[in-house]
């Protein structure tokens, strides 16, 4: 089982994937950190990323979920993995059972307070409008859960925690 924590910015997808990481006894990793640096630099200067600027950072994480899955290991990954193309990228090579997706989601306004509050990221919010453009909503034949983050973390892990349960109960 892999699961992707997605959703665009200061959804606390770090936040919520380690904690549903440790609730289910699995591997995390950071799919920021596998961020070509050209990126970081481009969404740090205040410019939202295009689909050739994100294809070689979704394929270093589909490697990853892949090697994880040949290694016969589960984890849980983030990756705001936008669009239904960026979703298929990361699904490839996978059966649709083998991924998951908690789509960590709230209001602009929720989001961009939360922004305009950190100190530690390279997003600044000003990108915060170009990723509510660029999302795609999960559609109904792909396997995961919209989920709010505007309640309390405890309240939104344990509604992932539920939900990824509940689907690879079936």
């Amino acid at each position: 089982m892999h699961i992707v924590a997605m959703g665009v910015t200061a959804t606390g997808k770090t936040s919520v994937a380690e904690r549903l990481a440790k609730e289910l006894g699995l591997d995390f990793s950071e799919g920021d950190d596998l961020h070509p640096q050209a990126n970081i630099d481009k969404m740090s200067a205040g410019t939202p990323l295009d689909d050739d600027d994100r294809r070689p950072w979704l394929q270093a994480i589909a490697e990853l979920i892949a090697d994880q899955h040949r290694a016969g290991t589960s984890a849980v990954v983030t990756c705001s993995a936008l669009k239904r193309s960026y979703r298929d990228i990361l699904r490839s090579g996978l059966a649709d059972s083998d991924i998951f997706f908690v789509h960590l989601h709230a209001d602009f306004d929720v989001l961009f307070e939360r922004m305009s509050q950190r100190t530690k990221h390279f997003m600044p919010p000003s990108l915060l409008q170009s990723q509510f453009d660029t999302l795609e909503p999960l559609e109904d034949d792909e396997s995961g859960v919209l989920v709010d983050v505007a309640p309390p973390l405890d309240a939104v892990v344990a509604a992932s925690v539920n939900a990824v349960r509940a689907a690879y109960a079936r």
